[in-house]
């Protein structure tokens, strides 16, 4: 059967929605064995792991049976995938040059789709796929789940305070976000290759840079400096970056605020630096980096997810601290912000079983996951033009 006769019969599908959704996950490795496969098991309820897309399985069936003792359909090739009447969902986990392709052949297949991020490698790639998707009246989601990790879950908490509270850190004046790591060589994976959508700033800069959109919107201008650190493997993947997000003094902010989003590649720290908040009343500082993802690497039995008191919990030993100005002036106050609420990307999937059902809407918007791939646009500009800042005109419809 030819891709256009796929197309064609796949297109329009009844499904019985008082089910859980049949999911395909496309790709095994890491984003699909710790980061989609954990949690489409963990939720029966919501939904079924109908297949995955495993090119050549090395084993009689499949590493998520290897990993987790589930059978689940093997897809051999995307056409198999858009072919099977039974998929509602698709989730695609594959290497970042993929997603805009994958994610469009489901669409016009007729399923549902969960993208991981980069969501694309061009914003206007971002906007077709949100247009057609809209034209079929399909869930089209991106997988930005660290809005979900628990130290950002506390810093929502400590931002949120009046500016009465004695932890207050009053008008906020600076923010830094950090995704470092110390790693000398190359990783040996198509990641290091010069294509689509590679390098650091698409991988660790689509978190940092959703993360300040949520929290702050969209900035005036920014500046960003993106570089090849190391200088191993290709000079046009960066393997570091740090990008400015300008915002201008007005009715609702009274001081000049900037956002600076850094990833790093040669930090030598344990644990590493996560935020520096600063405000007129008060400084934050958090070190180390929301546990789920270790925890999935390695969870054996996806229930645990629901079930353990200990998943997503952060160690009191890497909680936040916050100083405070006395009202002297002078006198410096310490405490701490406990990062109390777990972390919890499963929220994310409850979403968008509920978004796909019509009960909710999405909590990520594709017009946000495409705002990041604008960002991140924006800032390769200011580090080819040399300009000393780029506006920020939105281009999203």
């Amino acid at each position: 059967m030819s891709f256009a006769e796929v197309l064609s019969h796949s297109e329009i599908h009844h499904h019985d929605e008082s089910k859980p959704i049949n999911t395909c996950v496309l790709g095994v490795g890491l984003a699909g064995l710790a980061f989609h496969v954990p949690f489409i098991l963990a939720l029966p309820n919501i939904f079924t792991l109908h297949s995955v897309l495993e090119r050549n399985p090395q084993s009689v069936h499949g590493k998520v049976h290897d990993r987790f003792g589930v059978t689940a359909k093997i897809h051999r090739t995307l056409e198999s995938v858009l072919e099977d009447t039974e998929v509602e969902l698709v989730i695609v986990g594959t290497p970042n040059p993929t997603h805009y392709s994958f994610a469009k052949a489901a669409l016009e297949a007729g399923k549902h789709v969960l993208v991981d991020k980069p969501v694309t490698a061009t914003v206007e790639q971002a906007k077709e796929l949100g247009a057609l998707a809209r034209s079929k009246g399909l869930v089209l989601y991106g997988f930005q789940n660290r809005r979900w990790d628990s130290d950002f879950l506390a810093l929502k908490r400590l931002l949120a305070l009046p500016p009465t509270s004695l932890q207050s850190l009053g008008t906020l004046v600076e923010f830094v976000s950090h995704f470092d790591r110390y790693r000398k060589a190359l990783k040996g994976t198509w990641k290091d290759e010069p294509l689509p959508a590679a390098g650091q700033i698409y991988d660790l800069g689509s978190h940092l840079i959703d993360q300040a959109l949520t929290l702050f919107g969209k900035p005036k201008s920014i500046t960003a400096f993106i570089q090849n650190l190391r200088g191993v493997g290709s000079p046009e993947v960066d393997d570091s970056f740090t990008i400015h997000f300008h915002y201008l003094r007005g009715s609702a902010r009274p001081h000049p605020f900037t956002a600076i989003l850094r990833g790093h590649i040669l930090s030598a720290r344990s644990p590493q630096l996560r935020y520096i908040v600063r405000g007129t009343q008060g400084t934050y500082v958090k070190y180390g980096i929301d546990i789920q993802e270790d925890q999935l690497k390695v969870i054996p039995n996806p229930g645990a997810i629901l079930e353990n008191d200990t998943y997503g919990k952060e160690p009191e030993a890497i909680w936040g601290t916050i100083d405070n100005i006395a009202d002297d002036g002078v006198t410096v106050k310490n405490s701490t912000w406990p990062s109390t609420e777990p972390g919890q990307y499963i929220e994310l999937f409850k979403n968008l079983g509920a978004s796909i059902r019509g009960s909710a809407e999405p909590a990520v918007k594709w017009e946000e996951a495409t705002a990041v791939i604008e960002m991140i646009e924006l800032a390769h500009k200011h580090q080819e033009t040399g300009r000393f800042m780029i506006l920020v005109f939105s281009r999203i419809s």
